[in-house]
């Protein structure tokens, strides 16, 4: 069992699929926590949230790297349906991780400014409510590609007609 572990996470793909979850599932907690921590006035409870949503959406840049990395074992894998939500997923991560990028350094902001500027502290909170919940938004929009690649299942719809650069690649 251990060596199957070990063998496990030295796949990207793998990897990319055990922590995928951590930018989404991360930022909601931290961003129900902050709403609650605005709500109670407590900066301590902000400053754990914010490290919270710091953390969580800067988490977003090893799955991302991660999921590069397996893409063509995953492509390997995959049904001609697959492929293009596949291709989807990785055009909609490569195009949309900055928005995860943006919430992280928006988020440390919110913790040191206030330091020297603390009457900046209520209006980086805010930002970073209105960009998380904007980053959550982005997030989905991103999973729900990743989730059709092998679960037909979810397939629901129609995939996605390939991009121009893509029909050069093939």
């Amino acid at each position: 069992m251990i060596n199957t572990l070990l063998r496990d996470l030295r796949q990207p793909e793998y990897i990319h699929v055990l922590i995928n979850p951590l930018p989404i599932y991360g930022l909601v907690m931290g961003w129900i926590g902050l709403i609650i921590a605005v709500v109670l006035k407590s900066r301590r409870a902000q400053i754990a949230t914010l490290s919270l949503v710091l953390i969580s959406s800067a988490s977003a840049w090893p799955v991302f790297e991660f999921g590069e990395q397996g893409y063509d074992r995953v492509l390997a894998m995959t049904d001609e349906d697959g492929h293009a939500w596949l291709d989807e997923h990785k055009d909609r991560a490569e195009d949309l991780i900055y928005v995860f990028y943006a919430l992280a350094v928006l988020s440390a902001a919110a913790i040191a400014v206030p330091i020297k500027w603390p009457k900046s502290a209520a209006a980086l909170v805010v930002a970073v409510i209105l960009l998380g919940a904007v980053t959550l938004g982005t997030g989905g929009y991103i999973a729900y590609a990743g989730g059709r690649i092998r679960h037909r299942e979810f397939r629901n719809e129609p995939p996605p007609p390939k991009r121009a650069e893509h029909e050069d690649e093939d």
